[in-house]
């Protein structure tokens, strides 16, 4: 028997006035929008607090998996579904989310994400299989405790749905690259707490190994020029997390 279910749908922003507006209209199905802003400089609060059904709440920035459970938290419903900003829910995404779960057969489902990169979409790279969990049941779900490229936990059956999820991840390339930076800082950090300290090897093989491997051996070459930088960037951002890591024992900001 199809039953009625109460959505609520969460997202953690940072300066994403230029995006909040479409954002909140594609997530018009959802009953509630609860919105976690990391004390945004431009105008973000401003303009998703003009919108009826969406909730913001101002928190500082300590770890991806800390603000995404500080959100989940907030929702009203136990049925959630979390996108990035950075993230295109269509139409027909929105409605195979509305109808599966009016019975729904597992606590969480996956979304492949088509991923863009400087306009182009990317095939390859290692981002052919980019399976992510955006609707679940908040009853079975909680992000686990990395600091970055956190991992939702389903503690129950998982399914997938059909619909695809463009991913348009690109601004501009500093952009993209601070995104990168940050990412990095953050890795170090984890590191740290683990105490594993960098050596030559961290600093000379692991970077050669990233961009060849994601280059060649996971098909970036296919992507011509974009899946080069793309390659170039991620090999920068190990060396940057390394070095990150060696001014952390240094004591060096």
């Amino acid at each position: 028997m199809e039953q009625t279910v109460k959505i609520s749908a969460i997202a953690i922003t940072l300066n994403e006035a230029d995006n909040v507006d479409g954002f909140v209209q594609r997530l018009s199905f959802a009953d509630e929008l609860i919105i976690v802003d990391s004390f945004s400089s431009d105008a973000t609060v401003e303009k998703a607090r003009k919108h009826e059904n969406v909730t913001v709440y101002e928190r500082k920035f300590d770890n991806f998996s800390a603000q995404k459970n500080f959100a989940i938290s907030k929702a009203t419903h136990d049925w959630v579904v979390f996108f990035d900003l950075d993230e295109e829910v269509t139409p027909q995404l929105a409605e195979e989310i509305t109808s599966t779960l009016k019975n729904p057969s597992a606590i969480a489902y996956f979304v492949k994400r088509d991923f863009y990169f400087m306009g182009k979409r990317i095939k390859y790279s290692g981002l052919q299989n980019d399976w992510v969990i955006r609707v679940f049941n908040r009853k079975h779900c909680k992000y686990n405790d990395n600091l970055v490229h956190e991992t939702l936990e389903a503690d129950g059956t998982t399914a997938k749905l059909k619909q695809t999820l463009s991913h348009h991840t690109y601004k501009n390339f500093d952009e993209y690259t601070g995104k990168m930076h940050k990412y990095s800082a953050l890795q170090a950090k984890m590191l740290y707490e683990k105490k594993k300290k960098p050596t030559l090897y961290h600093f000379l093989f692991r970077p050669y190994y990233r961009f060849w491997h994601q280059f060649i051996l996971r098909l970036g070459i296919l992507d011509g020029k974009e899946g080069f930088i793309l390659a170039y960037v991620s090999a920068f951002s190990v060396f940057k997390r390394y070095v990150n890591l060696w001014l952390l024992y240094r004591k060096i900001d």
